[in-house]
């Protein structure tokens, strides 16, 4: 199995093992002797000690074992060959039969005492069983109290692998997440040919696992709709070219037909006019859309007047609310200045105002203003256009700037509009770095606001209002 999740446990559990085995043999290596070194060390001397008890025994008798007690300050006693305690400290009566070594040492516990057997002769060759009697004390382990001297340097050592281990594996498991991350970012942004670059070089351990599966899906579904979207704009920009020479040769032949046809025609060529000039209109927006949507940004960026290009564009707009008994208004707070290019500005802003003009009821305003926000820290302006229409659902607040996408599903000749205008507004803004956002009206209605960095923003002393009737 080589799966992603196999791969994290087999590396956890090689890094705990690890851990394991060098704390460990920090441990015993610090803090334990091995059970020979401690026997042997304390057989050695309970020899020395019995043969010298002997001695002050053969030299001094009882007086001189007892001389020796004090001297080692231990509770020692001497039993001949029959079992007869001959002198030393009390409480080595009725000891218990102990089958004794003749070089090792023995133990028996007794009561509260332990006491070891030794078997000793002495220089004249008289055999005699050395006795030590010692308290047996249960050792309690008071875990506070050897804890630090149990946890270094062993501790220290066991965080330092284990925050290694866990490090390197962070590395190992968020760089591929990260790149994908980061490629999603460019796709989401609209840069459709962001790819996640693979390792240049990868160990078998760490190939074909789920993370490699997951970069190499996301880059094909990349590629599939980088080449998806790219047919969809090629359609476009063919598709629009080749119906120009169609559309030129219909207006020739709906000329020469005007001349030849019979009064009771009329009426029927200004219908095919009609319709001919719609859809040179359409394809003209079109091929507008195809030639910003090529764009990745604008160069050579100029200082754009907000306030005068709307001023401009005000009395235009004005004309075509008259023919659906409605009006303009140019409400400004601010006089501000941004960087851009000027036709692509007013394209986007005329597109915003025809379409609330279009949408909105007979009798109406549409308003358009100006003012300043920050974000960030950064200096922006805001232009508004709200409409006194039947507004903009609420699952369609985006969807209403995706091209051909209309509120009036019915396609209404009434509104009129191919769904393009809102659509060409929005990119021109994007290459602004700016950002297009539509909502409710409180009291019917809908309101788009076109955000863009500002250049310089003065606040107006009094609202400025330019009304157009």
């Amino acid at each position: 199995m080589r799966g992603l999740f196999f791969k994290i446990f087999v590396i956890f559990w090689i890094a705990q093992s690890l851990i394991f085995v060098i704390s460990t043999a920090l441990i015993v290596r610090r803090h334990f002797v091995g059970p020979d070194v401690l026997y042997d060390t304390m057989a050695s001397n309970m020899q020395a000690n019995a043969n010298r008890a002997v001695f002050f025994y053969s030299t001094r008798g009882c007086d001189g074992l007892r001389v020796f007690s004090s001297m080692v300050a231990q509770d020692i006693a001497l039993r001949d060959a029959n079992g007869q305690v001959l002198c030393g400290a009390t409480g080595f009566d009725n000891l218990p039969a102990v089958e004794t070594f003749p070089d090792r040492p023995t133990g028996v516990q007794v009561g509260n005492q332990y006491i070891w057997h030794l078997p000793v002769t002495s220089r004249n060759g008289t055999r005699y069983t050395y006795l030590l009697s010692r308290p047996h004390v249960p050792r309690q382990v008071n875990w506070y109290r050897d804890l630090p001297r149990f946890a270094f340097p062993q501790l220290p050592v066991a965080i330092v692998v284990g925050g290694l281990t866990t490090f390197a594996l962070v590395l190992l498991f968020t760089q591929p997440v990260v790149r994908l991350r980061k490629a999603a970012r460019e796709l989401a942004t609209g840069k459709l040919d962001a790819r996640v670059k693979a390792p240049s070089s990868q160990s078998r351990i760490f190939a074909g696992d789920e993370l490699a599966g997951l970069m190499h899906d996301f880059n094909h579904m990349a590629e599939r709709l980088e080449s998806l979207v790219d047919a969809q704009k090629l359609l476009l920009r063919d598709v629009s070219h080749e119906l120009r020479s169609p559309l030129a040769r219909l207006s020739v032949a709906l000329e020469l037909a005007r001349e030849d046809a019979a009064p009771e025609m009329t009426s029927h060529l200004d219908r095919i006019e009609r319709e001919t000039e719609k859809l040179n209109m359409l394809i003209g927006q079109l091929l507008t859309l195809s030639s910003m949507e090529a764009l990745e940004r604008q160069k050579n960026f100029k200082p754009v007047s907000l306030n005068k290009l709307i001023e401009r564009l005000v009395p235009d707009a004005q004309f075509e609310a008259q023919q659906r008994q409605c009006s303009v208004v140019f409400r400004a707070e601010v006089e501000c200045t941004v960087s851009g290019n000027q036709e692509l500005l007013y394209r986007a802003f005329e597109n915003v105002v025809r379409n609330a003009i279009r949408y909105t009821d007979g009798g109406t305003e549409v308003e358009i203003s100006l003012s300043a926000a920050k974000a960030n820290g950064d200096q922006n302006v805001v232009l508004s256009v709200a409409d006194r229409g039947p507004g903009i659902p609420p699952d369609q607040l985006k969807a209403v700037f995706h091209p051909f996408r209309r509120v009036d599903t019915a396609r209404s000749p009434d509104t009129g509009g191919f769904g393009v205008g809102l659509a060409i507004a929005d990119r021109a803004i994007r290459l602004h770095h700016g950002e297009v956002v539509a909502s409710a009206r409180e009291g019917g209605g809908a309101v788009i606001r076109m955000t863009l960095p500002a250049v310089e923003v003065h606040p107006l002393l009094a609202t400025a209002e330019l009304h157009r009737q």
